[in-house]
């Protein structure tokens, strides 16, 4: 087998920062070596010296959109994308076309990604009013997860009936992924925003009052609720308020088995920069005030909410440049969520360990990813090299994803992914695709 052996970086793990070099034998890591070891021969030395050497992110919500929307992004264009930017794994949800909630649909988009794919994948299996078998014959040590829209968005796979909800959380042996939005709430407030303003003029700026803080935290607040019931595996994406995090803090205290997520955005941006952004920051649950912002980071720097990812999920500029009822929500964001989170250690938010604990340590942990997540001999060799003093502002302006955007255009990041490994193989050498696709199934261990 190949060897590869990365010398004199700063290894970033475990909450400790040390210089070492590691040794990938095939799609391993074989040995991790100190500064005083002896180093062995290999096929190929890279010098990591001044770098960063950190595990593979893991992004355990992103939108590839195939099949059915390849116009907005595909597997093969988004998986580029990812490796770029330093994600190893992700997790795509089910809201395609058609949607992704029998296994066999699963099954289709695990053939695409096996050739597809730059990096490792897992797909949810939607839930919907009346799929309650699927549900219970998929396999958890196969499948992330089952994705409950309890608020409808990007492809109308609400689950709005009591009962089916109940059932799944009683039935499912996969963790259950919510997107908290009440639905009536939202009706409630477009009803009015349209005889405001009409269908027609509605302001972006509209859009945090329309899917409001109250309709998420209704709806997170029943999630908990049927988690706390059934004793069930919860785990909450994309909180976008104060009160849900303080819902988390307290519901964690009686059930570890509630967790929550945060995207990069919703510690970004907030509401004051709609007038400015408009349809480019326009995100389903939507970006709220300051105060959410920072009671986001606050979470995520004290470990209330451990996981933090990208809910990326592109779109066309011509299909954004739309009024609001038409504009769709959603943002790509995969290719720069680790230079967001790198930027943010850099002002001193949160510290580098913090950032590969909340996007590698902890999305292993939450979901039991098998062997991955961390740099340990006998892991698979999911390795990022970070250039933290090399600026980067190509990727803003020209990004892999196949819509051609980003919101961050023009933005300069003070960090630059270098290399990228995937199972022991360089798919990102130089800030480059190597044209390699090295992605496998995610398994996970549960029952185990």
């Amino acid at each position: 087998m190949k060897q590869t052996l990365i010398c004199n970086g700063t290894i970033v793990n475990e909450g400790k920062s040390y210089r070492g070099s590691i040794l990938i034998n095939g799609s391993k890591i074989e040995r991790i070596y100190s500064l005083k070891d002896k180093l062995p021969e290999a096929d190929t030395i890279i010098d990591a010296e001044g770098k960063l050497v950190i595990p593979g992110v893991i992004d355990d919500q992103v939108h590839f959109r195939e099949p059915g929307n390849t116009h907005k992004g595909s597997i093969a264009t988004e998986s580029a994308a990812a490796v770029l930017g330093g994600v190893t794994s992700y997790m795509d949800m089910p809201n395609n076309t058609p949607a992704a909630i029998t296994i066999e649909a699963i099954e289709a988009k695990n053939s695409i990604a096996k050739s597809a794919s730059y990096a490792n994948f897992s797909f949810y299996l939607g839930a919907t009013n009346d799929n309650i078998e699927e549900i219970k014959k998929a396999n958890p040590q196969e499948t992330c997860g089952v994705k409950v829209f309890m608020g409808s968005s990007t492809g109308n796979m609400l689950v709005d009936n009591e009962e089916t909800l109940n059932n799944i959380f009683k039935e499912s042996k996969l963790l259950i992924a919510t997107h908290c939005e009440s639905e009536p709430i939202i009706k409630q407030n477009l009803k009015e925003a349209k005889e405001k303003y009409g269908e027609v003029e509605i302001p972006f700026s509209e859009h945090c009052n329309i899917r409001s803080r109250e309709a998420c935290i209704e709806s997170s607040k029943h999630a908990i609720s049927l988690a706390q019931k059934y004793n069930s595996r919860l785990h909450i994406l994309h909180i976008s308020t104060e009160e849900e995090t303080l819902l988390i803090e307290e519901a964690s205290k009686i059930s570890p088995k509630i967790t929550a997520e945060a995207c990069v955005r919703y510690m970004l941006l907030d509401s004051s920069m709609y007038n400015k952004m408009g349809s480019k920051m326009k995100c389903n649950p939507a970006i709220k005030e300051k105060r959410d912002r920072e009671a986001i980071i606050k979470a995520v720097k004290n470990g209330v909410i451990k996981v933090v990812a990208t809910d990326h999920a592109p779109h066309t500029l011509d299909e954004k440049q739309n009024n609001y009822l038409n504009a769709p929500s959603g943002l790509p964001l995969v290719q720069h969520s680790l230079q967001i989170m790198l930027e943010m250690a850099k002002e001193g938010v949160f510290s580098i360990e913090e950032v590969v604990d909340r996007m590698a340590h902890s999305p292993a942990i939450n979901f039991k990813v098998s062997l991955r997540g961390f740099i340990r001999e006998g892991y698979f060799a999911d390795i990022v090299i970070v250039d933290p003093n090399k600026k980067d502002s190509l990727t803003t302006t020209n990004p892999a994803y196949h819509c051609k955007w980003s919101p961050f255009e023009g933005k300069v990041f003070n960090n630059s992914i270098v290399h990228t490994f995937v199972n022991g193989i360089q798919v990102v050498a130089l800030g480059q695709l190597t044209g390699k696709k090295a992605g496998t199934k995610l398994l996970f261990n549960y029952g185990v």
